[in-house]
């Protein structure tokens, strides 16, 4: 007897036929009569503004239905035992509604665990169908009918069985591309809402602060402006497409000590100024100008007080100060957290209390909502909350809700649309040119890169040759089609020029112990060598496909070590030794310290994470097809031991001059990539002044010097010359990707504005001081082509 099929044909006569027969009535021509009174209440009525209704509907709440408001129901097989709504939700708390059901039907069951053989995940129009019944359940089966938001992650397309499968959000970051970015966030968006999710918990706005920090592929990279400029964009093409954009992680979440994960997510080192100038700063902006309807709070402390439960945080900093104006969601177990890990909060009753009161809305982690929700309960009738703060934490979420129109369009009306959309070949495309942007050439001597699409037998060595599980990961589509660095060459130039040898496995059998107590390899690794060595002496070149992937990084898995892990050197020692040429394909999240690479490879590509188009797009530029014009967001040093080392750095922090007992250097800096062809920049110009507007104008002349076609991002900083307190030696605040056809030329233009000229003085007051600005121009922070002064009075 199949169970599952007889439950599933139960919640179908539930919800399929008594409730909707039922309750047709309440489905007006230009409403829907949610309350079933059989008249047009105000918060029903679409002609009014978003304030009345929410007003008119907290009138009418009782204290049941405000508090399920407040917390969040994990989806099927998270939280939820059904994956339809049953007879049973009658008497589970949700029936007096609830905020959010998040990650439902997703197809993310755990880490490594992909639900492949239910209907409601894996088609589209079923799933649409699904997702139709559970929303219809809060619809016609709750008193008020207040619909549930469905959130869902987000960071490389919507989280789903398929979807549009984009690299990850460090990739996007190295295309540098503002369009690019918003063209993915709407994408994400379209594709969240035409499978029934309405809030996506992304752009991620972190600003990554340390290279063995395992969460490096969720950030846009090290630099506060292009995570702002890049996390506004996002943000915009989500809420464009009528989801809700609810960025991470707020706030400070990304300086961990010693780039620790898992439980250790406490204690951030940073100084106020660099909080402010750095890690608040894409908050900032992308508050200000996407208008976001959602926050997630962090889990860490700052300073000794938790994020998540602190009012300064979540109500002074993000509400007053930011304008902030929709739902703030916990981070999972943050709220927990006051109680079990920082102990501010003798236990999660006071976790509730401290949490509620300082301004979050609703409680978001793995765990059923019951008893947040009677303990909400509780403070009320003891009169420790009251009822004010409950109907303020409510409102925000019920607002939010009004603005996705939820109230008044609560299904997806098109599964057939749904089904020609979600992946479409149009929308691969556009992952395709994002996969192709993203990629970085770090270096290449007397052009050894591209190579020849005709006429060369390629051997294809490496643990990165076949391994795209960086492109099934958690926070994006789970089982989208993907090709791999070998399916790509093959592709490229044909299977019968193509050899293969994994030659190492990404890591070794004692990793990470491995990482200080390195070990030779034994017999086994010894013979996967061996055999790509003899491969590699049949071909007329060798593609290394090396680096970093899911087993080395990610969530709960930030590194000791910067080399590359298990025998992958001794292996690019071996195909270096046989004489044969060969080029590098680096992919992995975090920075690899490939000094031997570096100094013996005479082509190195870093593709990073670059998503379920990764292998056609390396092969693109291995066989020059397309010309890299990606630049990196992330420092790479030569060695973990030089940590902390990052962009941007106050004056000499970083230097190494007067040294003797330490490496100097770096591997590659910030904003560094190379091309097939060479770009000029001349005729700097610069207004001496802040004009009428209050604004500085910059243009200069970029010109393809080279052969070739190809893009340059250019990139402009400045620094303050002489300042009440030290300020960095560079500050990324104007940047363009230009394409540019091989001769030509073209003007670039930036603004500055005051904002980006201001600094904190003494007084920690935010001020543009008097006096000289260095403007400066190039291809990377280190490859400065053009400068000039301009001064301030």
């Amino acid at each position: 007897m199949n169970y599952r099929k007889i439950a599933v044909l139960l919640a179908t006569i539930f919800i399929g036929s008594s409730c909707l027969a039922q309750h047709k009535k309440i489905y007006k021509k230009d409403w829907i009569d949610l309350n079933k009174n059989g008249k047009k209440d105000v918060y029903e009525d679409p002609s009014r503004s978003t304030k009345e209704r929410v007003d008119d509907l907290l009138s009418q709440m009782n204290l049941n239905e405000k508090t399920a408001q407040m917390a969040t129901l994990y989806g099927w097989k998270r939280i939820l035992k059904d994956s339809l709504p049953m007879p049973s939700w009658k008497n589970e708390v949700w029936k007096d509604g609830i905020a959010n059901i998040d990650e439902h039907l997703n197809g993310f069951i755990n880490w490594g665990i992909v639900e492949n053989k239910l209907d409601l995940v894996t088609d589209v129009k079923r799933h649409v169908w699904a997702m139709n019944e559970t929303q219809r359940f809060f619809i016609e089966q709750t008193r008020l009918g207040i619909p549930v938001d469905f959130s869902n992650e987000g960071i490389r397309g919507i989280e789903a069985y398929q979807a549009t499968g984009f690299p990850t959000q460090l990739n996007m970051g190295m295309t540098w591309n503002r369009s690019l970015v918003r063209a993915m966030g709407q994408i994400t968006g379209k594709e969240a809402r035409a499978l029934g999710y309405t809030n996506v918990y992304a752009p991620i706005l972190d600003v990554a602060r340390d290279q063995r920090w395992g969460r490096l592929e969720e950030v846009y990279g090290e630099d506060p402006y292009l995570t702002a400029r890049l996390g506004v964009e996002m943000a915009k093409g989500i809420q464009e497409m009528g989801a809700a954009s609810t960025p991470k992680h707020f706030a400070v979440y990304s300086a961990n000590k010693g780039a620790r994960e898992g439980l250790a997510r406490t204690d951030p080192q940073v100084s106020p100024r660099e909080v402010e100038d750095v890690l608040l700063y894409p908050f900032k902006k992308v508050i200000k100008e996407a208008d976001i309807m959602g926050i997630m709070s962090s889990y860490n402390d700052y300073n000794g007080i938790p994020v998540t439960g602190s009012s300064y945080w979540l109500i002074d900093r993000l509400r007053t100060e930011m304008g902030f104006k929709g739902y703030v969601v916990s981070d999972s177990d943050a709220l927990e957290y006051l109680y079990n890990k920082h102990h501010v909060a003798a236990n999660l009753k006071e976790a509730v209390y401290q949490a509620f009161t300082a301004g979050l809305n609703v409680r978001t982690t793995f765990r059923r909502p019951d008893s947040i929700i009677y303990y909400l309960r509780d403070l009320v009738n003891e009169k420790r909350i009251p009822i004010e703060t409950i109907n303020s934490r409510v409102a925000d979420v019920l607002s939010v809700k009004f603005r996705l129109g939820l109230f008044d369009s609560p299904y997806v009306k098109d599964a057939e649309a749904s089904k020609q959309l979600v992946n479409s070949a149009a929308n691969q495309q556009v992952a395709l040119q994002a996969s192709q942007e993203s990629i970085v050439l770090l270096k290449n001597v007397k052009n050894a890169l591209p190579l020849a699409k005709s006429g060369l037998k390629v051997a294809v060595v490496g643990p990165n040759a076949t391994d795209a599980d960086y492109a099934h990961s958690h926070y994006g589509p789970l089982m989208s089609p993907s090709v791999n660095v070998l399916e790509g060459i093959k592709q490229k130039i044909g299977a019968q020029n193509v050899t293969y040898a994994k030659g190492s496995e990404l890591i070794d059998k004692n990793w990470p112990n491995s990482e200080i107590f390195p070990e030779e390899p034994n017999a086994e690794e010894i013979a996967l060598i061996n055999e790509a060595v003899e491969t590699a002496k049949k071909a007329d070149v060798v593609v290394l496909a090396i680096g970093g992937n899911t087993k080395t990084a990610g969530e709960n898995k930030s590194r000791t070590s910067l080399d590359l892990p298990g025998h992958q050197l001794a292996l690019v020692k071996a195909i270096h030794q046989t004489g044969k040429p060969y080029v590098v394909v680096l992919i992995g999240s975090q920075p690899v310290s490939i000094n031997y690479v570096d100094l013996h490879a005479p082509a190195i590509i870093y593709a990073g994470y670059p998503g379920v188009k990764g292998g056609l797009a390396v092969a693109d530029v291995l066989f020059g097809d397309y010309n890299p014009g990606g630049k990196l967001t992330l420092t790479f040093p030569k060695s973990v031991g030089q940590l902390p080392l990052n962009f941007p750095t106050k004056p000499n922090a970083q230097t190494d001059e007067g040294e003797t007992a330490r490496v100097k250097g770096l591997l590659y800096p910030f904003g560094h990539g190379l091309s097939y062809t060479t770009f000029s920049y001349e005729n700097l110009v610069v207004n001496n002044k802040l004009n009428e507007n209050g604004q500085v104008e910059v243009s200069l002349d970029v010109k393809n010097t080279g052969t070739k076609d190809g893009d340059e991002v250019v990139q402009l900083y400045i620094r303050d010359v002489l300042s009440s307190v030290t300020t960095y030696e560079k500050l990324l605040k104007g940047f363009e990707r230009v394409k540019l056809k091989a001769g030509e030329t073209k003007k670039v233009n930036f603004t500055l504005v005051p904002d980006d000229l201001m600094l904190w003085n003494r007084e920690m007051k935010q001020v543009v001081e008097p006096g000289d600005f260095k403007v400066m121009l190039g291809s990377s922070s280190e490859d400065i082509r053009q400068t000039a002064i301009f001064t301030v009075k």
